[in-house]
């Protein structure tokens, strides 16, 4: 059964990749670059530490995530909006001492919470972004990447938290873009 949901997970992230993308070239989604620079790196992290710690069908959701992510950050570089703003700036310092403290570590569960807490860096840019210009984010890409983090977490198939922790996470910020989406149009109309 396990298996169903790491494969569910995998359809719902790389589905939520379809509206994003249409969203870009049609000029509607502005990706924030460094948050996808910084999700790109850190998710081929995440997919080989989660490999090294024993899991099996529940990669099938970092991996799909992983391509998804360099494809959108190719995109960004173009399309994209942010890159040398003061916030950049600083989560791409903190990113980098954290991969500084990833190479450090001999421990792949280690790994993986140091690489959680840098995409918090990148997850953080998106929501400010997603507040302020709510419209140039595509809300279906977020919610399909929360049910691909509700089925990871599935597909995981036991209260394992190392293992857990990744899904968890997406789910988590996939939210935290949902909300912010809402909160900023909100904030736009009801000045």
């Amino acid at each position: 059964m396990v298996s169903i949901f790491g494969y569910l997970s995998g359809a719902a992230i790389l589905a939520s990749y379809i509206p994003y993308i249409r969203d870009i070239f049609l000029n509607k989604t502005k990706p924030e670059r460094m948050s996808w620079l910084i999700w790109a790196v850190l998710g081929s992290i995440a997919l080989f530490s989660q490999l090294a710690k024993g899991a099996s069908w529940s990669l099938i959701l970092t991996g799909a995530e992983t391509v998804g992510e360099l494809f959108v950050f190719f995109l960004a570089i173009k399309y994209g909006f942010g890159g040398f703003l003061k916030r950049d700036i600083i989560a791409l310092i903190g990113a980098g001492l954290g991969l500084l403290l990833w190479y450090l570590t001999n421990e792949p569960a280690v790994a993986l919470f140091i690489v959680i807490a840098i995409d918090l860096m990148g997850s953080i840019l998106t929501v400010m972004k997603s507040y302020e210009n709510p419209s140039t984010e595509t809300a279906s890409g977020w919610a399909l990447t929360l049910l691909g983090g509700i089925f990871g977490c599935l597909a995981v198939g036991n209260l394992n938290f190392i293992l857990l922790a990744f899904p968890l996470y997406t789910c988590v910020s996939s939210l935290a873009t949902l909300v912010a989406m809402e909160l900023g149009e909100r904030a736009r109309t009801n000045p």
